[in-house]
């Protein structure tokens, strides 16, 4: 991979330049919310895997939306790990290009599928009698796939694009992963196709589908305002306030990255906005859903039960 074409076999990860001392407390701190991460989201997909009331479209989608926060987690955070214990330990040429690749299709991936889950909620309270039918599980099965499918083949776009560039030094990313704007940086070439590439698809996974949520949330809330019941409301909105609350976390902090405004350093924001995005969003992801969403409880604490019983 790229053996005629650069002269750097492998990068250095920068991460972030702290004492030893702090590094060590960064280690501690961020192994625990690496296995809180794995925790939750492994509690999630259990629940949706061993509970048949939840085998709805609804947690279909959030099954999926938890494996693609594991695979964030995974991705990038044991490198940060090994750096924070090690910091000159390099990545190979190869890895780099790979968790590049990962990041960008795990990112993409979660864009479309928020989008979908936003879609599930739209159809299940503005048409509740057509729900069956608009999303049948055959429709959700080749929403999940189209899904994945192109949050990968976007990410493949950008990494085409990025392996014929020539690395002839530094070999010092200035970052925590293998991130792709950081990489750039790195290139003795032009990169102007490449960060154009970079800031238009940025701009179609997260625009568009972010106006697409809002557009499906406008007609969610009048039909809310609609239901008379004081209980009734309160449950659609429970579900819908779980989902916008993990819709704002992600797209606020990547159009940020992505799409806004520069002010001071741009790499140093992006790097710790991206901390924030693929440390702390996967955790609080499981979080959001189980406290604000009473049928999480309820099948957890069915789960709990069976075991004790048992």
């Amino acid at each position: 991979m790229g053996g005629n074409q650069t002269s750097v076999t492998e990068f250095l990860l920068l991460g972030f330049p702290l004492s030893p001392g702090t590094q060590m407390l960064l280690f501690g701190l961020f192994s625990l919310f690496y296995a809180f991460t794995l925790l939750g989201n492994g509690v999630i997909l259990g629940l949706v895997w061993l509970d048949s009331r939840l085998h709805t479209p609804m947690y279909f989608f959030l099954s999926h939306l938890a494996v693609v926060d594991m695979s964030y987690a995974c991705n990038t955070v044991p490198q940060m790990l090994v750096n924070l214990l090690s910091p000159a330990k390099p990545i190979s040429f190869a890895g780099c290009v790979t968790q590049t690749f990962l990041f960008l299709s795990f990112a993409h991936t979660e864009c479309l599928l928020l989008v979908v889950m936003s879609y599930d909620r739209y159809v299940a309270i503005c048409h509740p009698l057509r729900y069956a039918v608009l999303v049948s599980w055959r429709v959700c099965i080749n929403l999940a796939v189209a899904s994945w499918t192109l949050g990968v083949l976007l990410a493949l776009a950008h990494t085409v694009l990025l392996l014929p560039l020539p690395f002839c030094g530094p070999q010092k990313v200035n970052h925590f992963f293998c991130e792709i704007t950081a990489l750039l940086k790195l290139a003795c070439a032009d990169t102007h196709i490449n960060e154009i590439v970079v800031l238009a698809g940025a701009a179609s996974v997260l625009v568009g589908p972010l106006s697409s949520i809002v557009a499906s949330y406008v007609h969610i809330l009048r039909a809310i305002l609609k239901i008379r019941s004081g209980a009734g409301r309160q449950k659609v909105f429970s579900t819908c306030s779980s989902h916008l609350c993990v819709v704002g976390l992600f797209y606020g902090t990547a159009i940020v990255m992505y799409v806004g405004p520069r002010h001071g350093d741009p790499m140093e924001q992006k790097k710790y906005l991206l901390l924030f995005h693929s440390l702390f969003n996967p955790m609080l992801n499981p979080l959001i859903y189980s406290l604000r969403n009473r049928d999480v409880k309820a099948a957890l604490k069915r789960v709990l039960d069976k075991e004790r019983s048992a």
